[in-house]
C-alpha cells in the first residue's frame, strides 16, 4: 500500500458524545497534524490518527468524559469501509459468467432445439 493511499484522518465528520461533553472530528489534509487538546491528542495519536481538527462543546474539564466523548468519536470512524480496506480480487483467477456457464447454455440451446423440432 503506497503512503499516499494510507488512512491519514477521519473518514468524514464524526461527533462522539459522554455526559456533557460533545467531541466533533473534522477531516484534514494531508501535513495538518492533529489540532486538539493535549489529552484528546494522546487518544488520537494512540489510534493512529495523524491530521485531523477537533471542536469540543460542554463541561471538557471532566476529564473523564472528554476522554470517552474522544473514544466514541473514533469508535465511530470504525464503522467505515474505506478503499484502503478493501479486499482486492484478482481478476485473472476469475472467470467471465459466460465462459463459466458455456456448457450449461449449450445444453439449454441444444434442449429447446429439440423441443422446437418435436412440435
Amino acid at each position: 500500500m503506497c503512503i499516499r493511499d494510507s488512512p491519514h484522518t477521519v473518514p468524514c465528520k464524526v461527533t462522539g458524545k459522554a455526559g456533557s461533553v460533545r467531541m466533533r472530528m473534522i477531516p484534514a489534509p494531508r501535513g495538518t497534524g492533529l489540532v486538539a487538546s493535549r489529552a484528546s491528542k494522546r487518544v488520537l495519536q494512540y489510534a493512529g490518527i495523524e491530521d485531523v481538527y477537533t471542536a469540543t462543546r460542554g463541561a471538557t474539564s471532566t476529564m473523564g468524559n472528554f476522554i470517552k466523548a474522544t473514544f466514541e468519536a473514533i469508535k465511530k470512524t470504525y464503522s467505515f469501509n474505506a478503499p484502503a480496506f478493501w479486499k482486492q480480487a484478482d481478476l485473472t483467477e476469475k472467470m467471465m459468467p459466460q465462459q463459466q456457464f458455456t456448457d450449461w447454455l449449450r445444453d439449454e440451446k441444444a434442449k429447446r432445439d429439440a423441443a422446437i423440432k418435436h412440435q
